[in-house]
């Protein structure tokens, strides 16, 4: 792409790859530059897989949403939530309960742009740009839209970020920082790369590791994402490879568990804050 399109900033640099358009490019969407095509093609080699593990990671994120409407959720906090594709929260919590809330919070520009985009006549749910690793501000804007009640429940979703947050910023630190300020009932759901799980996911954060990444990867085990959760109470079955996490209801789990292989490369769990 050389000219800018219409959906697209002044803000944008379209020479340096971004996470949520090379992600967007995995997905088959069209919300991404040559850089981030020419990028996600570097890793697509290392793992030629990586989009159906991505589209497990969606699929995840939809059984998710729809356990917490579920139970009575009706306030979601997405960071760093991406470019939207089918599938989205506002989407998926919407259809059990139209009243639900959501806010989706990523620093992309064209995320950004695009939610506003697809959001537009939706009183119930918007988009703000916001570092994810500031608590404090995050929270304090989500709030400022109307659309969060601190004082109800809040499910708080990390989905698929957490590993571009190093040690150095203290992942577990920053998911304390929003749990203080939510109310008892709140949620955290978690999905990250596993470290230990096939070796081509680990060639393929090495491309992430470049001096042309949109952002390097710290994959992390079962044991480091459980640590995440800190003191929050794991939602049975607790941190799982990611298809293992609630099957959709009318598959069998036990063939379901018995289709992923041992060294699947994602993990996800759910805690709650009680």
């Amino acid at each position: 792409m050389t000219g800018a399109p219409g959906w697209s900033s002044r803000d944008i640099d379209y020479t340096k790859p971004s996470v949520a358009r090379v992600y967007d490019y995995y997905l088959g969407g069209s919300h991404n530059f040559e850089s981030d095509r020419l990028f996600g093609e570097q890793a697509l080699k290392a793992m030629p897989h990586l989009p159906t593990i991505l589209r497990d990671n969606r699929a995840f994120l939809r059984r998710v949403v729809r356990h917490l409407t579920a139970a009575g959720v009706d306030q979601f906090l997405d960071l760093g939530s991406g470019i939207p594709t089918v599938g989205n929260v506002h989407e998926v919590a919407q259809e059990v309960n139209p009243q639900a809330r959501i806010v989706y919070v990523d620093h992309d520009p064209v995320a950004i742009a695009h939610s506003h985009s697809l959001l537009d006549g939706n009183g119930r749910a918007t988009a703000i740009s916001a570092d994810i690793r500031n608590p404090r501000q995050v929270v304090a804007d989500a709030v400022a839209t109307g659309l969060l009640d601190l004082d109800r429940p809040v499910a708080v979703l990390l989905i698929a970020v957490l590993h571009f947050v190093h040690d150095h910023d203290d992942p577990a630190g920053i998911i304390a920082g929003y749990v203080d300020r939510v109310a008892p009932g709140s949620h955290v759901a978690i999905s990250h790369a596993r470290a230990d799980g096939q070796a081509a996911l680990r060639d393929a954060a090495k491309v992430y590791d470049q001096d042309t990444s949109p952002n390097s990867m710290r994959l992390r085990t079962a044991a480091e994402v459980q640590e995440l959760f800190g003191d929050l109470t794991m939602v049975p079955p607790g941190v799982v490879l990611l298809p293992r996490w609630h099957p959709e209801q009318g598959d069998d789990p036990d063939e379901k568990a018995a289709d992923v292989p041992d060294d699947y490369p994602g993990l996800a769990g759910l805690a709650r804050r009680d």
